[in-house]
């Protein structure tokens, strides 16, 4: 007798675009080297007193890690664009948390005003996708970058501690 499920499978491509009240210059610094400083604590995933990096060379990866070596591979870099203030990243979702799925995630930004940017984040999946996976990953991103990313760049708002 075998056991198991049969589980549906499709694409599932969205987008979203956050105003940045600051350079693209500063926006991109924080992204990249600052990550940790505007992480939200309900984003960490693997404990208490964990720290987000990021390391923006091609086979990089944003990677949570715990003090005592614990560790979590949110997203490997497939491509990195620093001219252009370019980043893609690809990431999977595992069974317990809604997949199995790869996410295909892009983050830009691009000029806003004389002293503003956007934010265009582009994510696109393919594999066990459901309507409430997909809503619960764009209201993820969304949060993140509004009051974690915006709010470090914009008021200084910081949550490492």
């Amino acid at each position: 007798m075998k056991s198991g499920k049969e589980l549906s499978v499709r694409g599932y491509s969205y987008e979203l675009q956050i105003a940045i009240d600051a350079p693209r210059e500063r926006a991109w610094r924080a992204i990249v080297d600052e990550t940790n400083a505007w992480w939200l604590p309900d984003f960490h995933m693997v404990g208490e007193g964990s720290t987000v990096t990021f390391d923006t060379q091609a086979g990089g990866g944003l990677v949570e890690h715990l003090p005592e070596g614990g560790s979590l591979l949110w997203m490997t870099v497939h491509w990195c664009r620093p001219a252009d203030f370019a980043i893609y990243l690809v990431g999977h979702i595992a069974p317990d948390w809604g997949g199995p799925a790869m996410s295909h995630l892009k983050l830009e930004l691009v000029p806003r005003g004389e002293n503003g940017c956007t934010l265009k984040v582009v994510d696109a999946h393919v594999g066990h996708v459901d309507d409430a996976n997909i809503e619960s990953l764009r209201s993820g991103w969304t949060q993140l970058f509004t009051d974690g990313l915006k709010a470090f760049v914009e008021q200084g708002i910081r949550h490492d501690g």
